[in-house]
């Protein structure tokens, strides 16, 4: 399913959250200062000899630290913040319950899986699937998460406010990583009462995203019956042609602004292909 990150969740994983540090230069100047002379360790022959401390030189302040040392090191000047929270909201009516049998298993596989966005009229930043392999106690949570994350070590999930779980990250590709947790179906029964999902990642700043997703209806799905092949390859075309509508708009939103800001210059290439 076509997966890309809203400029939100963009600022979210490059760390823009981040708090500033200016402790470090504090530091640094208190570290710089230069201890005295040796000539201070002598008797003073002469009264009105200047002082041994202080060169002027040495007062001059220490540079800011750039973006990529406070990145490196956000958790100087003793500042803490907790998780960013983002309430993520359903990019499809509803969940969608698919089955189909494992030839090499032999066993009945349903997966019950569904979008979320953080706006509706964005694309999805986080897709969730319950996998149920009929006849074994063990089930499978698996997430498609933004790339950008932290992989190590892995991801945190709670079902409500129970207690905390961990899963793991199990490969990535250039529109998203899939990490995937196994859990019991006592989980999953828990899952279909509770009203949210909370998802805990680290982005690359070592800052936690905690990722609330909702869960209303989605027992009904996955205790109901599967979605009609017919009906599923009908929404999946749906999906691509509204994706493919939005990309079109961009691309004319991209091309108008260059041509009012940029579109005089273009001309002025073409001799160049004589």
């Amino acid at each position: 399913m076509p997966f890309l990150p809203t400029r939100l969740l963009a600022a979210v994983l490059t760390g823009s959250l981040l708090v500033g540090a200016p402790a470090f230069a504090q530091q640094d100047n208190e570290d710089a200062a230069p201890a005295a002379p040796s000539r201070a360790a002598k008797p003073a022959a002469k009264p009105a000899a200047k002082p041994a401390p202080a060169k002027p030189q040495a007062q001059a302040p220490t540079p800011a630290p750039t973006p990529e040392q406070a990145q490196a090191q956000p958790a100087q000047g003793g500042q803490q913040q907790g998780p960013m929270k983002v309430d993520l909201i359903a990019s499809q009516p509803d969940w969608t319950k698919v089955c189909g049998k494992d030839q090499a298993a032999n066993k009945e596989i349903c997966y019950t899986t569904r979008d979320f966005g953080t706006q509706a009229d964005q694309p999805p930043v986080l897709a969730l699937a319950v996998y149920d392999v009929k006849g074994d106690d063990t089930k499978i949570i698996r997430m498609l998460v933004p790339v950008g994350l932290m992989l190590r070590p892995g991801f945190r999930f709670s079902i409500d406010k129970g207690p905390m779980m961990e899963g793991a990250y199990e490969i990535c590709f250039p529109n998203g990583c899939f990490g995937e947790a196994k859990v019991k179906s006592t989980i999953i029964d828990g899952m279909k009462k509770a009203s949210a999902l909370s998802v805990t990642v680290k982005n690359q700043v070592n800052a936690e995203v905690n990722f609330n997703i909702p869960l209303a209806n989605f027992g009904k799905a996955y205790d109901g019956p599967p979605i009609d092949p017919k009906v599923l390859e009908e929404q999946q075309k749906k999906l691509q042609e509204e994706l493919q509508k939005r990309a079109d708009e961009e691309r004319k939103k991209l091309e108008s602004s260059q041509a009012s800001t940029g579109g005089a210059a273009a001309p002025a290439a073409a001799p160049a292909g004589k």
